[in-house]
C-alpha cells in the first residue's frame, strides 16, 4: 500500500444509487456549520466517499454540540445555517459527485431551557391533556395526578424563587406557561392549579411520568406511532427527501419507539424505494435484524463487533480476565452484567418500572421485574411478541412460573403493555450494559463497546467468515463502523489496547489505592498514547469513567474526596512496549482493510481516514481534521511516512475503487491460508474480482517465526496488488499467493484481478 494509482481518478463520475458505497460522518455543531462542511467537500471528494452523514439537523437546544435535542421539526437549525445553508451544501456535494444522508430522531424532543422553545410542549404544559399536541407525547397523566412532572428545579419548589411574571412562572432562565385565569392566585394555589409540577431534578429518578430517553429526564419521548404526530414530525424531512436534498436517512434509537417495524413501513411508504435507510439498533452477538423491516441495515455496531474481536487473542483474553479478578476483585462479566441490570431498573429507571408494575398490578411487579433482568437482547418487538424462552425461564425460577406466565399472557395480547416493556427493556439494557457494567468489567477495554461482549470478546475466523457472508445475502446494503459519536473509543485507540490480548504481561500491575480504576487508566493511557492533550483528554475520559460505573461516586451523588484522585490516575501516563509496534501497526491497518473491503456500506467517522485516537465523548465529538495536505502529498507520489499516513493511503485506495468500481464489491467468499502459519492470515474475496488479506495476531505470529512458508491459495486468474509501485510486493500472483512476499511490505493487501 503505497501511493495512489492514478488510474483511479479522485472525482469519478458514478451514476447514484439507492445504497451508497460509502458514507463520512461529520457532526455539525455552531462552530461547524453547513458552510464549513461545504468547505471541506472538495476534500471528501477526493478521498473517494460517495456520501456525506450529518448528525441532526433539525433546530435543537441554543449551543448544542450534537443536535439529538430537537425542539422544532419543521426547521432546520438556524445555527447551522438554516434550510439555505443545507441546500447549498446538498448543491456543493452534488457539484461533486456526493449525496446527503442525514441522522433523524424520531424517538423525542428536547425539554429545553427555557420551554418555550418546544412549542408543542408548551403548549401541552398549558392546555393539558386537552391541547392538540398531547397525543405527541407519552404522559401518564393519572399517575401524576394530572400534573406532568418537571424535574428541572435545583430543589424542592418549595425552597425555590418560583415568581409570576405576566402570563409565565419564572424561575431563574426557565419559564413555565401558566394555565388560563390562575396568574392572579397565591403560589400554593397556582402550583397546584397547573398541567404540570415543577419539582428537583432528583424527582426523576422515582416520579418521572413521562417516557423519556434512558435516563435523560430533558428528553421527552414522542409518539411517533400517532399518525398525526409522524407526519408532523417529519414533513421537513421528508420534503428534503422529494427535493433530492437528502438520498438517505439514519434512524436514531428505533428501539425506543412503541412499534418500530410499523414506523419503518410508515417511512419507506413516505421516502420511497429509493432512500438509503438504516436503523440505529444494537444487535446482541446471536441476534438478527427482524426480516420484515423495509431497512437496508443497521448503522453497523454489529459489524464493529466482528472486525475489533478478530483481532483479539482469546487465549491472552482469559489470562487478561485471571488477572483482572486477582486484582481488583471484580466477579465474572455474567455476574457482573446482571447485579448492574438489577442497580440499574431498581435506581435509575425506577419510574420506568413503576410505570410497568401499575399497568400489570401489584402481584405481578416481581416477575416483571426478573423478566426484564433476564433478558437477552434489547428488547421484543411486535412482530414477534413471544419472549425469550430462556428469559421466561430464568425469570420463572426467581418469581414464579405463574406470575412469568401471566407477564407473558401481558406481553401477547396487551399492546400498551407490551410496547413499554420493550421500550423499558431497551433502556435496561443500554442503561446497566453500555453505561455501567462496561465500566465496571475492564479486563480487556477494547472490547467494551457499543454491541460488544465483554466476557467473550474474541471472534474466530470461521465466526467473521459467516457473519459477513449473511451480510452479503441478507443485507448487503447496510451499514459498517469501527468509529462513531457514541463509541467509548475509536478504532485506533481499541487497535493499540487490543494487542495487550497478545501480550498480557505488558499490563503489569497499575498503581493506584484503586485497583480497578489504575487498571483502567492504563489501559485507557495504553490507547491514548501520546495523542495530543494527552494527560488532560485522559483525566476528563477516566471522570467520566468513575461517575459511570458507580462504585465510588456517580453523576449524581458525587463524593468529592474520591473524584480528587483521578488527576493522579491520569498523570501515570504509559506507552506501549516498542516491540508490539508492529501488531499495532497490523491491527489499526487490518481494521481499516476490512472495515472497508467487507459486505455492507462502510461509513469513515471524521478524521478517521487517518489515524484517529478519540475516547469517550465529549473527546470523539472535537472539531474535525482533516488531513488535506498528507493525502495531496500521496496523491502526488510521495510514500506514506508512518502507520497514520498509511491507513490514509490505504482508506482513499479503498474508497475511490468502491466508489469507481462498485460491482468489486459484491457477494463474499472465504479464502483460507495453508500453512503452518494459516491462522494468522484472514482473507476473502468479493466477486470474481477482488481479494482482501489481513494480518491477524501479529504478535503472536511473529514470536512463531513468521509465515514460515504460508501462502494463500488465490481463485482463479492473475491477481496484482492495489496499490500498485513498483516492487512494493512482487506478482502478479496466480493459484497461490506467499505470504511471506505478499505481506513483507505491508501487513495488509487488497488484490484485484487483471481483466
Amino acid at each position: 500500500m503505497s501511493q495512489q494509482p492514478s488510474r483511479i481518478p479522485p472525482e469519478p463520475d458514478v451514476p447514484p444509487s439507492s445504497a451508497p458505497a460509502s458514507t463520512y460522518r461529520l457532526q455539525l455543531r455552531p462552530e461547524f456549520p453547513f458552510d464549513a462542511a461545504a468547505a471541506a467537500v472538495p476534500y471528501l471528494a477526493s478521498l473517494g466517499v460517495s456520501h456525506l452523514h450529518l448528525s441532526p439537523v433539525l433546530e435543537a437546544v441554543p449551543g448544542s454540540a450534537h443536535g439529538y435535542d430537537v425542539t422544532d421539526h419543521s426547521r432546520v437549525r438556524a445555527e447551522l445555517g438554516g434550510e439555505a445553508g443545507l441546500r447549498a451544501l446538498a448543491a456543493t456535494a452534488r457539484a461533486h459527485g456526493l449525496g446527503l444522508v442525514l441522522d433523524i430522531v424520531p424517538n423525542h424532543m428536547a425539554v429545553p431551557t427555557p420551554l418555550r422553545l418546544n412549542r408543542p410542549l408548551w403548549e401541552v404544559l398549558r392546555d393539558g391533556p386537552d391541547s392538540p399536541f398531547a397525543r405527541w407525547f407519552d404522559i401518564d397523566w393519572e399517575a401524576g395526578g394530572g400534573q406532568v412532572l418537571l424535574p428541572v428545579l435545583p430543589g424542592p419548589a418549595g425552597e425555590c424563587d418560583l415568581r409570576v411574571d405576566g402570563d409565565v412562572l419564572r424561575h431563574g432562565e426557565q419559564e413555565f406557561p401558566l394555565r388560563k385565569d390562575t396568574a392572579g392566585l397565591e403560589l400554593p394555589e397556582l402550583l397546584a392549579a397547573q398541567w404540570y409540577r415543577p419539582a428537583s431534578w432528583r424527582e426523576a429518578r422515582t416520579s418521572l411520568n413521562y417516557r423519556r430517553f434512558f435516563t435523560i429526564a430533558e428528553l421527552i419521548g414522542v409518539r411517533v406511532e400517532d399518525p398525526e404526530v409522524f407526519a408532523a414530525t417529519h414533513a421537513k424531512v421528508l420534503e428534503l427527501v422529494r427535493d433530492g436534498v437528502v438520498e438517505g436517512l439514519r434512524i436514531d434509537h428505533v428501539d425506543g419507539l412503541a412499534d418500530p417495524g410499523r414506523y419503518l413501513r410508515r417511512l419507506r411508504e413516505a421516502v420511497g424505494p429509493r432512500c438509503w435507510v438504516v436503523v440505529e439498533k444494537i444487535l446482541a452477538r446471536r441476534e438478527r435484524l427482524p426480516s420484515g423491516w423495509p431497512v437496508a441495515g443497521t448503522t453497523g455496531y454489529d459489524a464493529l463487533h466482528r472486525v475489533d474481536g478478530v483481532f483479539v487473542d482469546p487465549a491472552g483474553t482469559a489470562e487478561l480476565a485471571r488477572q483482572y479478578r486477582d486484582f481488583t476483585g471484580t466477579p465474572p462479566w455474567e455476574q457482573e452484567a446482571e447485579a448492574c441490570a438489577r442497580q440499574v431498573l431498581t435506581g435509575d429507571l425506577a419510574a420506568e418500572l413503576a410505570a410497568l408494575e401499575r399497568m400489570a398490578g401489584p402481584d405481578l411487579g416481581a416477575a416483571v421485574r426478573e423478566l426484564l433482568v433476564a433478558y437477552p437482547v434489547y428488547r421484543p418487538y411486535p412482530e414477534a411478541p413471544e419472549p425469550d424462552p430462556g428469559a421466561v425461564e430464568r425469570a420463572a425460577a426467581a418469581a414464579g412460573a405463574g406470575a412469568v406466565s401471566a407477564v407473558r399472557e401481558l406481553l401477547l395480547h396487551d399492546r400498551a403493555f407490551a410496547a413499554r416493556f420493550a421500550q423499558t427493556s431497551a433502556a435496561l439494557r443500554a442503561k446497566s450494559l453500555e453505561d455501567r457494567a462496561f465500566y465496571r468489567y475492564a479486563p480487556l477495554l477494547s472490547a467494551t463497546e457499543v454491541g460488544g461482549e465483554p466476557g467473550e470478546p474474541a471472534v474466530s475466523v470461521e465466526e467473521f467468515h459467516a457473519y459477513c457472508a449473511a451480510l452479503a445475502r441478507d443485507w448487503p446494503g447496510s451499514g459498517t463502523v469501527l468509529s462513531t459519536h457514541d463509541t467509548k473509543r475509536s478504532a485506533d485507540v481499541r487497535a493499540r489496547i487490543a494487542v495487550l490480548s497478545q501480550a498480557p504481561r505488558a499490563m503489569g500491575r497499575p498503581a493506584g489505592p484503586d485497583p480497578q480504576l489504575a487498571w483502567v487508566a492504563r489501559q485507557t493511557a495504553l490507547g491514548l498514547g501520546d495523542a495530543p492533550e494527552a494527560p488532560a483528554r485522559l483525566e476528563e475520559a477516566l471522570l467520566k469513567a468513575v461517575r459511570e460505573a458507580g462504585l465510588h461516586t456517580s453523576w449524581t451523588e458525587r463524593e468529592e474526596a474520591y473524584e480528587a484522585t483521578v488527576p493522579d490516575y491520569a498523570r501515570t501516563g504509559g506507552e506501549l512496549p516498542p516491540e508490539l509496534a508492529g501488531a499495532v501497526r497490523a491491527n489499526l491497518l487490518g481494521t481499516a482493510l476490512l472495515h472497508l473491503a467487507m459486505p455492507g456500506v462502510p461509513e469513515v467517522y471524521q478524521g478517521a481516514e487517518t489515524e484517529y485516537r478519540a475516547l469517550v465523548d465529549p473527546d470523539n465529538r472535537r472539531p474535525a481534521r482533516f488531513p488535506r495536505g498528507d493525502l495531496a502529498r500521496l496523491d502526488a507520489g510521495a510514500a506514506p511516512d508512518g502507520p497514520a499516513q498509511e491507513k490514509l493511503a490505504l482508506t482513499a485506495a479503498v474508497l475511490r475503487l468502491r466508489r469507481a468500481r462498485p460491482g468489486l464489491f459484491a457477494g463474499y467468499a472465504p479464502l483460507t491460508a495453508r500453512g503452518p502459519a494459516a491462522e494468522h492470515c484472514l482473507a476473502f474475496a468479493r466477486s470474481p474480482g477482488l481479494v482482501a488479506v489481513a494480518t491477524r495476531l501479529a504478535h503472536r505470529l511473529d514470536g512463531a517465526g513468521g509465515w514460515r512458508g504460508t501462502v494463500l491459495p488465490l481463485p482463479p486468474g492473475r491477481w496484482v496488488p492495489l496499490p500498485v509501485r513498483e516492487g512494493s510486493y512482487g506478482g502478479p500472483y496466480a493459484g497461490k499467493a506467499p505470504l511471506e512476499e505478499l505481506l513483507s511490505a505491508w501487513p495488509v493487501a487488497l488484490l484485484v484481478r487483471q481483466e
